[in-house]
């Protein structure tokens, strides 16, 4: 069973309890007796109908019961446990519906990790430092590097710079998008890649002007080639990795998650926990398909035994990942409607490149779309956006309303003329608010793209106004250092840096409101996981994921929302994370 804990009051303050709750006496109760009751508390339902309620009973891990405190007593009996939140906020579980669980959880335990504003003396000092850690490894994999570390850092050859302090290891560093890599000499040379290797058809091999050398900066393609060369994690390592993330998870308050790019070993480490009763979290994923250049259709057949073989209670291989184009930043690879600005001054006009062609794309999702499969686009560029739109509405032409709502993953750029037809085709913008503030990753993204079309970046309010389906996620361990939910929220709200780090606001007309942001990271991150009638609200008959915060979000300034803490967490009823002040709350048995 997961890990049930239980605060201990004194007896004094259990008779109160009992006589508050009109005795112990499990014959006074007008209805069965719940396993556990919440009374005294501001209890945010994210249901139109009752918005806020102050108490609810639970059993078998289910809401039975939502109401006033005064009531509660009826549901009360000898073995019903009591949770008093003394007037604290309580909600619905978050939603997180893009992020990459087993890949975050084996980068914590496994890699070589530094901050995303690491400088290069201090890039050099951990390479070292692990390295030194790590005397048999063949290779070093970490990172990340922010999208503009070679704009701020004049290195003139990054290969060199990681040779001087690699010894004789393979480095490979992923940058903060995750799709450009960063390579010593060791890890060419086991690769294979020298000055006559050509560039993959969607990458590049950044080279050495004078010599034609690679200088160890792989964009794209070219990373994912070098990734294919790395040992995979092992199952008890994936294992690991998964219960680390859910713990991660739980602890800021997530209780639902979708894997965006979930690999077979990584679903199959789920369904092993999930088995095991291990797995404190609802779980989704998108089953991960061949990323970059791809000519032929997909393996459908393969898809569809993945998604038998690890479906579970809380394991929902329902969806299916597809990658259409690049990242918007320094590597400009993310597919445009219009050039980039070049990188020199008489530079060609370059507008990125497509993964897919259109004729495949909408092939694929016609496919995926009769098989029952909500298939998750990467669509960075409006291009992208556009081309994937053109294949859900195939998909809609051939194959009627199939009710799934297809979802274009980083779709921060769309053009005018695109927004309404996510109303029209029902497609889901998924949205990625933690970076909607200044940073470094938004300046190299600017810088690329162009002004002002660079600074038009996210338009969630326009979306919402015209009732769009959306969804969050934090992407993590991609683009963000954590999964915590609370910064992105207060972005949401704010367009401001929530740490206070770099001044200013990003397109702040697109800013919402912290009902609407709640509701997006809620029940809206419960439609995106296939799992709108299980979780993502209040409700009788929902399951129980709840959590309870050290204050009220509704009432405190915006500025406080990433000051947000959990002290509790509640997965179908049970704790998966605890840390009550026992002076203000408690938790008994009558």
């Amino acid at each position: 069973m997961r890990p049930f804990s239980l605060l201990t009051a004194g007896a004094s303050s259990l008779l109160a309890a009992c006589a508050m709750l009109a005795g112990c006496n499990s014959t006074s109760i007008s209805h069965p007796a719940a396993d556990t009751v919440i009374t005294n508390g501001r209890i945010y339902t994210i249901d139109a109908l009752q918005p806020w309620v102050e108490a609810v009973a639970i059993s078998n891990g289910r809401y039975t019961w939502v109401g006033k405190s005064e009531d509660a007593q009826q549901h009360i009996g000898v073995e019903t446990r009591v949770i008093d939140l003394a007037g604290r906020m309580a909600m619905p579980g978050i939603n997180d519906a893009h992020l990459h669980p087993a890949r975050g959880g084996t980068k914590e335990l496994f890699e070589c990790n530094f901050p995303f504003s690491a400088s290069p003396e201090q890039i050099q000092a951990r390479v070292a430092q692990c390295v030194k850690d790590n005397p048999s490894a063949v290779w070093i994999r970490g990172g990340q590097w922010d999208s503009g570390f070679f704009d701020t850092y004049q290195i003139d050859n990054p290969r060199d710079f990681l040779d001087a302090v690699s010894g004789d290891k393979a480095v490979v560093l992923n940058d903060d998008s995750n799709h450009n890599g960063w390579v010593n000499s060791k890890a060419l040379e086991l690769a294979g890649i020298t000055k006559d290797t050509p560039d993959p058809s969607d990458g590049t091999y950044v080279r050495d002007p004078a010599t034609g050398e690679p200088n160890g900066i792989l964009l794209e393609g070219a990373e994912q080639l070098m990734m294919d060369q790395l040992p995979d994690w092992s199952q008890s390592e994936y294992r690991q990795g998964v219960r680390e993330a859910v713990r991660i998870a739980n602890r800021f308050g997530i209780t639902g998650m979708k894997d965006a790019m979930a690999t077979e070993p990584a679903i199959a480490a789920y369904h092993e926990l999930d088995q095991r009763d291990e797995l404190s979290i609802h779980m989704a994923a998108a089953i991960a398909t061949p990323y970059g250049h791809r000519q032929q259709p997909l393996d459908y057949e393969r898809i569809d035994r993945i998604r038998k073989q690890y479906a579970s209670a809380h394991v929902h291989p329902n969806s299916v990942k597809l990658f259409s184009d690049g990242v918007p930043t320094a590597s400009r690879t993310a597919a445009m409607l219009k050039p980039y600005v070049p990188i020199h001054p008489d530079g060609a006009a370059f507008a990125g490149m497509l993964h897919l062609e259109p004729e495949l794309m909408a092939t694929d999702l016609i496919e995926l779309d009769k098989r029952g499969y909500t298939v998750k686009i990467h669509t960075a560029g409006d291009r992208s956006v556009r081309v994937a739109l053109d294949a859900i509405e195939a998909a809609r032409k051939v194959n009627g309303d199939s009710g799934l709502r297809h979802e274009l993953a980083h779709a921060g750029y769309i053009d005018p003329n695109d927004l309404p037809r996510f109303v029209q085709l029902q497609a889901v913008a998924d949205l990625s608010p933690y970076l909607w503030h200044p940073s470094p990753i938004i300046d190299s993204i600017v810088s690329a793209v162009g002004s002002p079309r660079g600074e038009q970046y996210w338009p969630i309010r326009d979306l919402l106004s015209a009732r769009a389906p959306v969804l969050a996620g934090s992407d993590w361990p991609a683009a963000v250092e954590t999964i915590d939910p609370w910064l992105g929220l207060e972005a949401m709200v704010s367009r401001a840096d929530p740490k206070g780090v770099h001044p200013g606001t990003f397109w702040n007309e697109q800013a919402i409101n912290i009902e609407q942001a709640l509701r997006i990271f809620t029940l809206d991150g419960a439609a995106a996981l296939g799992l709108k009638s299980v979780t993502g609200s209040v409700q009788v008959g929902k399951s129980a994921d709840l959590i309870v915060l050290n204050h009220n979000l509704l009432e405190v300034s915006v500025e406080d929302i990433s000051e947000t803490r959990v002290e509790l967490t509640l997965f179908e009823g049970e704790d998966v994370y605890e840390n009550l002040d026992t002076n203000t709350a408690s938790s008994q048995k009558p």
